[in-house]
């Protein structure tokens, strides 16, 4: 049921749309094949004429990147390859003049191997760095063999610790060996992470994105994880470090950081489907962070043990997903950070609808009425406003990049090199889930290298070879175009603030394996979204879904909304292929 006006939490990151940069794909402005800040400074009136309010910019840190820039060594600094600190600024006064605000990336779980913190950590047990990270002493077996201190597995396979021979203890790695953990028990390491947080807010920076937040704080006895998958010695441990007991003492630390800049948080937390506990992360008036990224639905392909094993769903998956978070943060003072795609996950056309290339535009506006018309902060990925896709299944081995797929493909060759069938599959399951795809390079012209870099550069990855095709320039002039339809959906969002950013959720026609459907509604303002998820045309019984009178179509990815009245008169509605339509009720 919709809450009466006055009940409603305003606040001006809740009306929002975000567009996120990744910035080793985005745009080289110097030739030498990497992306960088003067890049981005070129194309901030292609971003601003998206209708877009904020800039997310990935880690642009200073790196060795081995995990692509997550793996910090300076957040002082920026990476050599992508500018300066000076160029930062630019980009924030850029950002600003043109109304837009800026969002930096905090990566404070862990840190590079290579930061002064950590070369310090490592170098005695004295040392007044040690406690800023997770040492603990080996386990022995019954015949004296070294061991790790526990089961726990690294997201980017084996264990998630490394053991270092000058001290002779093991330090936690959730992720690369190169990223060791901080220890945010230490309250040095939290006065650090609050430093760094005022540095970049006090140079204009407008707010963060955190990465994997939920994660600093960790189940202090570090115990073995129950054997799940037998076939590793090494288990997900999330149950142990993801949630931790101190997480919303830490959240609030930050978020009176926050607060006092009236500055924009969104968090990372995977693994959480406990509600409440994502409630206490992101309500009103609990002054931790205003909202986070969800996984449930960018898991829903995955395997039993691993993403990269064969996984399936259902359209009811999804939209249940959407369902339960909708109507809860709702009904609860909490908000969603609403997305399809981001810099680890595939493109959303072939996910989420798998299309063909006939329908590859109209999917992907579909895809674009369903996520920005719900409740909460729409985000849009570089490339996803074109419409651009998975990298080509033809494509070898050698052009993978991420470090998660190659540590997931060298030991499969290396303990099983005449299994072709396990080896296929892998293939199979990279392409689809690999996070790759969405690391091509932005496809900005039919040029060579898709405008991306210059003609006789080599990008540091290839370029989807579709640029062709599918590129920004073809499309920012054409009113028919994905990017154009972004601008239409994101304006929509806001002419009808009320409903779409502040109304309440109602699922329609929930058993429907066809058809996604639901209505937004503030006081007596009503719309419904309704989406036909399949490539043939439907016949949709609004009638028995409690739909009568439609007062107005706002909206349609087929054809101009007076053409697409005419086929919702009366109690069924014919739908196109992956059709979206918007209405008045």
């Amino acid at each position: 049921m919709a809450k009466p006006g006055n009940e409603i939490h305003r606040a001006w990151w809740k009306e929002c749309s975000v567009y996120q940069i990744w910035p080793a794909s985005y745009r080289d402005s110097n030739d030498d094949g990497i992306g960088d800040i003067p890049g981005i400074i070129s194309k901030l009136d292609y971003i601003k004429n998206l209708g877009v309010d904020i800039v997310w910019l990935c880690p642009s840190y200073k790196s060795p990147q081995v995990d692509m820039g997550y793996d910090i060594a300076d957040y002082y600094s920026i990476a050599d390859e992508y500018g300066t600190v000076a160029d930062v600024e630019k980009l924030i006064q850029g950002c600003h003049e043109r109304g837009m605000k800026l969002l930096m990336d905090l990566v404070v779980n862990h840190t590079s191997d290579q930061i002064e913190w950590f070369k310090k950590s490592r170098s005695s047990k004295d040392n007044e760095y040690r406690n800023w990270y997770v040492w603990k002493a080996p386990r022995f077996d019954e015949q004296g063999n070294r061991h790790p201190p526990n089961n726990w597995m690294s997201h980017f396979q084996g264990s998630a610790w490394q053991y270092d021979e000058l001290t002779g203890e093991y330090y936690l790695h959730l992720y690369a060996t190169e990223q060791p953990d901080l220890n945010w028990e230490h309250p040095p390491v939290r006065d650090a992470v609050h430093d760094i947080m005022r540095f970049w807010l006090d140079k204009g920076a407008d707010g963060f994105r955190m990465d994997v937040i939920n994660f600093v704080s960790k189940d202090q006895r570090f115990p073995d994880v129950p054997v799940k998958d037998p076939r590793t010695p090494w288990q997900w441990a999330d149950k142990y470090y993801a949630n931790g007991p101190r997480l919303h003492e830490y959240l609030q630390g930050v978020g009176d950081i926050l607060k006092k800049y009236d500055a924009f948080s969104v968090g990372e937390m995977p693994f959480v489907k406990d509600t409440n506990e994502v409630l206490k992360a992101v309500r009103y008036d609990r002054n931790e962070i205003n909202m986070i990224f969800n996984f449930e639905h960018v898991d829903i392909d995955h395997g039993t043990y691993d993403k990269f094993e064969p996984g399936s769903w259902k359209l009811t998956d999804l939209k249940e997903f959407f369902e339960r978070w909708q109507t809860f943060m709702y009904d609860n003072g909490g908000w969603n950070a609403l997305y399809w795609e981001n810099h680890d996950q595939p493109r959303s056309i072939d996910r989420y609808t798998n299309a063909k290339e006939e329908h590859r535009v109209i999917s992907s506006k579909m895809l674009a009425t369903a996520l920005a018309l719900h409740g909460g902060t729409p985000f849009v990925y570089q490339g996803q406003e074109i419409g651009m896709r998975n990298i080509p299944p033809s494509w070898g081995m050698e052009e993978y990049k991420d470090i998660d797929c190659l540590n997931h493909w060298n030991p499969l060759v290396r303990n099983r090199p005449s299994d072709t069938n396990a080896q296929t599959i892998a293939r199979q399951e990279y392409q689809k889930k690999s996070r790759d795809n969405a690391r091509t390079p932005v496809q900005w012209t039919s040029a060579p290298n898709g405008g991306f870099t210059g003609p006789n550069t080599k990008p540091w990855m290839s370029v989807n070879p579709n640029y062709t095709s599918v590129n920004a320039e073809t499309q920012i002039n054409d009113p028919n175009s994905t990017y154009t339809f972004w601008g239409r959906v994101l304006g929509l969002r806001k002419k009808y603030l009320d409903i779409f950013v502040y109304g309440n959720y109602t699922l329609v026609d929930r058993d429907s394996q066809e058809i996604f459907a639901f209505t937004r509604q503030y006081d007596d303002q009503k719309a419904i979204v309704v989406c036909n998820w399949t490539e043939t045309a439907r016949e949709w019984d609004a009638k028995a879904n409690g739909i009568e009178d439609v007062k107005e179509v706002i909206l349609d990815n087929w054809e101009g909304v007076q053409e697409t009245a005419q086929r919702l008169e009366g109690g069924k509605w014919s739908l196109k292929p992956y059709e979206a339509v918007v209405a008045l009720l």
